[in-house]
């Protein structure tokens, strides 16, 4: 019996087209958004709030290159929100104590790694889904955030090197910009050409088949979550050193943003397939979304409406995509002998 999974194919620009849609349709959809904001307002295409656009994008884009990692093998990191909460609120209080930033830097990162691999650890090792695991750590991690700080914002002062991380620019450029930016590469070059790559898409495909070739299959899954875990380091030190304060209510709704994200760009969350030039395009254009819609005038919370149906919709369209690329024997467009 022979089994057909993919359509047959046809010319180099049909085949290219086919392959690359997704990343197409975002773009389109993301320079759309780009004119109506333009034509909607006065303000939308200055220098200025291009620049405020790209420091607000900057963390959710140093997540959501790590969640394409996670959501690639299958999995799901509802907790990222909550990470960055803990990590933004701890610094404050940790440089209010008199540790020099530097100090505190670096123990926020291995903070990311050890909650990472906790969650990890849960996951890979305990087969609890992580749906469950990641939904316990947001809980939990917000929770803790909320204790030490005990609702109250914690402001950082007398650290004008942290505080140049999230106001600082090197050539015009967002210092958090630039971070974001080398993140993306470093997860496009990782997921493109490094064994480590191949290694998560394989696991991400069919974990059996990558353990039964020798692939460190449950190292690979957990280690997805550590690398979440220090980019939402990462991400929680930025916000801290932006704003110049710490709070337990930091990064509130963070995730679906990050989610939409990836979704948004392709990413399949059947695992498997995921794009890190997608995820750049989704950060943005959610970006750009809630900016645009600021300066029309649009009440913030509708940013969360908006963001939701875009979850969706998204979501919708990747799972048809994926179904009509891949039929299952005996659909149509599937052919069994």
């Amino acid at each position: 019996m022979t089994v057909y999974t993919e359509r047959a194919k046809g010319s180099p620009w049909a085949d290219f087209l086919a392959e690359n849609a997704q990343i197409l349709s975002i773009a389109i959809f993301f320079f759309a958004c780009i004119a109506f904001f333009t034509v909607g307002t006065n303000t939308f295409l200055t220098i200025g709030n291009i620049l405020n656009i790209l420091r607000q994008a900057a963390p959710i884009l140093i997540v959501a290159v790590a969640m394409t990692f996670v959501i690639i093998t299958a999995g799901i990191d509802l907790s990222v929100g909550s990470q960055v909460a803990l990590v933004n609120a701890l610094a404050a209080i940790l440089m209010a104590a008199g540790l020099p930033w530097p100090v505190v830097l670096l123990a926020m990162l291995v903070l990311g790694v050890l909650t990472g691999l906790g969650q990890g650890w849960f996951v890979a090792y305990q087969d609890v889904p992580a749906f469950i695991v990641t939904l316990a750590g947001l809980s939990i991690l917000r929770g803790l955030a909320l204790y030490l700080t005990q609702g109250y914002s914690i402001p950082i002062e007398n650290a004008p090197g942290f505080l140049m991380l999230g106001r600082g620019e090197i050539a015009g450029i967002p210092v958090p910009a630039l971070i974001a930016v080398v993140v993306a590469i470093v997860g496009y070059v990782t997921i493109r050409s490094t064994r480590y790559g191949r290694q998560v898409v394989a696991v991400g495909s069919n974990m059996e088949a990558a353990r039964r070739v020798g692939m460190p299959a449950r190292w690979v899954i957990a280690s997805v979550y550590m690398i979440s875990g220090i980019s939402c380091a990462v991400a929680g030190l930025l916000i801290a050193a932006r704003l110049g304060s710490g709070s337990s209510n930091a990064a509130v709704g963070f995730e679906l943003q990050v989610i939409a994200a990836v979704v948004l760009g392709g990413t399949s969350l059947m695992g498997g397939r995921g794009t890190i030039l997608g995820t750049l395009l989704g950060t943005l254009t959610i970006a750009v979304i809630g900016n645009g819609l600021i300066l029309m005038h649009i009440s913030p919370f509708f940013t969360q409406i908006v963001t939701g149906a875009i979850i969706l919709i998204a979501i919708w369209l990747n799972t048809r995509i994926f179904n009509a690329k891949f039929r299952l024997p005996g659909k149509a467009g599937g052919n069994a002998k």
